[in-house]
């Protein structure tokens, strides 16, 4: 195993360690902007930071979810840890840190949370656009 291990950090969310190579950052329990500046922070993985911001507004995560344990029950929040659970510590997806912008990254987003409806509409959506 990995010198010094047992001291990394472990992820708030997902709860698997976060190697010192791995992309981590902060995350605000309550968003800067909704009155959190200077509040307390929990250290994650990057992807797993993404997915929370991904999934909540700054005000969902200031009014409901500003603890971990609320994170963890958020039933998208709950899928994506039992997702990233089987990958690797420091793991990290270029294309899931890209997949909060334009039609591909909404179909990502259907994808992985299942939703075939907003998959195929999106599919649509595209086609005509490239008809116009």
């Amino acid at each position: 195993s990995d010198e010094g291990q047992d001291d990394w950090p472990v992820c708030a969310l997902c709860g698997r360690v976060i190697p010192p190579w791995a992309k981590q950052s902060l995350h605000h329990l309550v968003p800067k902007l909704r009155g959190g500046k200077g509040g307390e922070t929990v250290r994650l993985h990057q992807i797993c930071h993404n997915e929370i911001h991904a999934t909540l507004t700054e005000a969902e995560l200031a009014r409901s979810y500003a603890t971990p344990e609320a994170l963890r029950a958020h039933p998208r929040l709950a899928k994506f840890i039992a997702w990233v659970g089987k990958r690797p510590p420091d793991f990290h997806s270029k294309r899931r840190e890209n997949a909060g912008s334009g039609a591909e990254g909404l179909r990502m987003r259907a994808r992985l949370h299942g939703d075939r409806g907003l998959e195929g509409r999106m599919a649509h959506a595209t086609m005509e656009q490239l008809q116009a």
